[in-house]
């Protein structure tokens, strides 16, 4: 189904906000926090703070990932009512590692329009920083927060030949990195704190060199970890068709997606991998 985004149609908006500097607010996002009939927030107390600033007064309804299944049908309540909808989170854009999603996919489901505004978010301005290749880049955003669990994750994009962005917590920081030393090696990463912030700060250099240097700082505000992608030549050589397959299914990718990604690495077709894998069992 297609979508015209200014076709008369009552639509959902999704409008970033600043992440640390109010002057990254666009006009556009402003005039449509004017337009909407209700604001979907992610903390209602954070909303009502930036509308103050902004002179706006908006029917507010708090959206978080523990009530989004819930509240969704109430976004295509008002829509159905004739009302224009917008979705924010506290900070920059929706859905990014931000509540959004959910509604968004309902919304699309009953034919609405959605809207998305360009704005504010912490991975572009890191990456774009960062000094490493910028393309191909993969977005991975935050990371499992138990050590195993985390591990797991990090060896699953050990080969990923893209540079790798992630979000952290700061209380986790330090342990993420050590992960990413452990299980991917001491890689070339940026690490930037509290982007368009007064105490903005990039970190660079291999892992090890970045762990030493904010051991000697006080670690506070939000992180994006961008690392180098692998640069490893990886053989498959001595491992047949059906091992590989199974390799990435034990990675959890489906049986389809592994033979894809089999055929990919091999410089086959799917259909060969398909035959040679089925044959072999």
């Amino acid at each position: 189904m297609s979508q015209k985004s200014y076709d008369g149609r009552q639509s959902l908006y999704l409008i970033p906000t600043p992440i640390g500097n109010f002057d990254d607010m666009t006009l556009r996002s402003i005039e449509t926090l004017k337009m909407v009939d209700v604001l979907f927030c992610e903390d209602t107390r954070v909303t009502k703070q930036l509308l103050a600033r902004l002179n706006v007064n908006k029917k507010l309804i708090s959206s978080n990932d523990h009530n989004e299944d819930k509240i969704k049908n109430l976004a295509i309540q008002y829509l159905e009512e004739g009302n224009n909808v917008g979705v924010v989170t506290d900070r920059g854009t929706p859905i990014i590692s931000d509540p959004g999603y959910k509604i968004v996919e309902e919304v699309i489901k009953k034919g609405y329009n959605v809207i998305p505004l360009p704005g504010a978010n912490a991975l572009i301005p890191a990456l774009i920083a960062s000094g490493l290749n910028p393309s191909p880049f993969m977005f991975y955003g935050f990371l499992n927060a138990k050590k195993m669990k985390r591990e797991k994750e990090l060896a699953n994009l050990k080969n990923y030949p893209v540079t790798i962005i992630f979000y952290e917590a700061p209380h986790r920081i330090l342990e993420m990195l050590e992960s990413i030393k452990t299980v991917l090696g001491d890689r070339k990463i940026a690490v930037a704190r509290e982007i368009s912030k007064i105490h903005e700060e990039i970190y660079r250099g291999p892992v090890s060199e970045v762990i030493t240097e904010l051991t000697t700082q006080e670690i506070r505000g939000e992180f994006v970890v961008v690392v180098e992608g692998s640069n490893e030549k990886v053989s498959f050589d001595d491992m047949t068709v059906e091992e590989h397959v199974n390799m990435y299914m034990e990675e959890g990718l489906s049986s389809k997606e592994a033979l894809k990604k089999t055929a990919q690495d091999r410089n086959m077709s799917k259909s060969e991998i398909y035959k040679i894998y089925h044959i072999g069992k």
